[in-house]
């Protein structure tokens, strides 16, 4: 059996995160402006942008790392954006920073068991993460520093898996990745997406790699969300020219 199976309520076109006209400010500084965003089950939301137009902020603001000035944030109907970041992830946020930010002196398996840290002390490893990284088996007593660049990807992301996430967030995750790996990380993303019992919101700045993933795409600029549309229609919309403006 799957380890993600369809719940028993229906979530076809399920909402499963809102943010509402969220502003954030640093110092004097007004970085997100008025910021909505949604994000679906069984579907990939990707959010593009170049450097500084406020990307990271809004993910800071989702997981609860900086709280929010003027807005709300919604999880599966239920608003988070006063509770604090590990209350969120108790809620079903799995996040995946950029940088990745596995423990370089922890085992393979012992990184994979971090993502367990909040369930009970009889929670089990889903078997399942080793049959969408393969590599992984290989390497759980590999030194999670002795990694290359994409094998430790590709274990951030099991290890934000492995509590069975409602909502997963990558925050650039092809950034320093060899192709090979992007290509495999892409497989893994469309194929959690289509069982649709999570929303993937994927951040990011390679356009092709989001334009092949994206079921809904964002654009930002100046803390802004700037346009939105369908992943279909991203080529048509012009979406390649905003990302080189």
């Amino acid at each position: 059996m799957h380890m993600w199976v369809a719940a028993s309520r229906s979530y076809k076109d399920a909402l499963m995160l809102e943010l509402k006209d969220v502003n954030q400010y640093y110092g004097g500084s007004h970085i997100l402006r008025n910021v909505s965003i949604d994000a679906k089950i069984g579907e990939i939301t990707v959010v593009l942008g170049r450097n500084g137009v406020g990307k990271t902020t809004m993910l800071k603001s989702i997981m609860g790392v900086v709280p929010i000035k003027a807005g709300s944030i919604m999880l599966d109907g239920e608003p988070i954006h006063k509770q604090t970041s590990y209350e969120r992830v108790r809620r079903g946020i799995g996040f995946v920073p950029q940088g990745r930010e596995i423990f370089g002196r922890l085992t393979v398996e012992d990184n994979l068991k971090m993502g367990l840290a909040y369930k009970s002390a009889s929670a089990q490893m889903p078997a399942e993460l080793y049959d969408l990284f393969p590599v992984l088996r290989q390497m759980l007593g590999r030194r999670g520093g002795d990694l290359s660049g994409g094998q430790q990807q590709q274990l951030a992301i099991a290890r934000a898996l492995a509590a069975n996430p409602k909502l997963l967030i990558l925050d650039e995750p092809t950034e320093g990745i060899q192709p090979s790996v992007i290509k495999d990380i892409g497989r893994v993303l469309r194929l959690l997406a289509d069982r649709k019992t999570m929303a993937i919101l994927l951040v990011e700045q390679f356009y092709d790699f989001a334009e092949e993933l994206a079921d809904q795409y964002i654009v930002m600029e100046r803390g802004e969300v700037i346009k939105r549309g369908r992943g279909a229609d991203m080529e048509a919309d012009g979406v390649r020219g905003l990302m080189s403006i």
